[in-house]
């Protein structure tokens, strides 16, 4: 069992930065995956990023590749989504999830564990 609270989010302006974390509770954090995803109002849940079990490999949507970046910290037990050069249309809630198996995926159903999500306003 993992539980996922992550932090970090608020209101920016265009072009600002955020960090979001992931605290993870649970001996096994180390195996899994983790993914960041995000939801709009009145939109589906949409991959952002994810990392796999070790940090080596990760896997990113077109539209934030280059501006985000996503890490983790095993020691720590939590997960990381750098946000830089944000837009309006980055405005979400964003989640953060893991998966069993350690390997990336941007698939919604593959993701076994997630947080209550956290607020990001981004305004022009």
């Amino acid at each position: 069992q993992v539980q996922l609270v992550e932090s970090g989010g608020g209101l920016v302006q265009a072009g600002d930065s955020l960090r979001l974390s992931c605290a993870a509770s649970g001996r096994t954090f180390s195996t899994y995956a983790m993914g960041w995803f995000r939801q709009a109002s009145g939109k589906e849940r949409e991959f952002v990023a994810s990392i796999n079990w070790s940090g080596g490999s990760s896997l990113y949507a077109d539209s934030v590749k280059g501006r985000f970046t996503i890490s983790r910290d095993n020691a720590k037990n939590t997960g990381y989504l750098q946000m830089n050069s944000l837009k309006p249309e980055d405005t979400a809630v964003y989640y953060c999830a893991a998966k069993r198996g350690g390997l990336v995926t941007s698939t919604v159903a593959r993701y076994d564990y997630w947080g209550q999500g956290t607020q990001v306003t981004v305004s022009s």
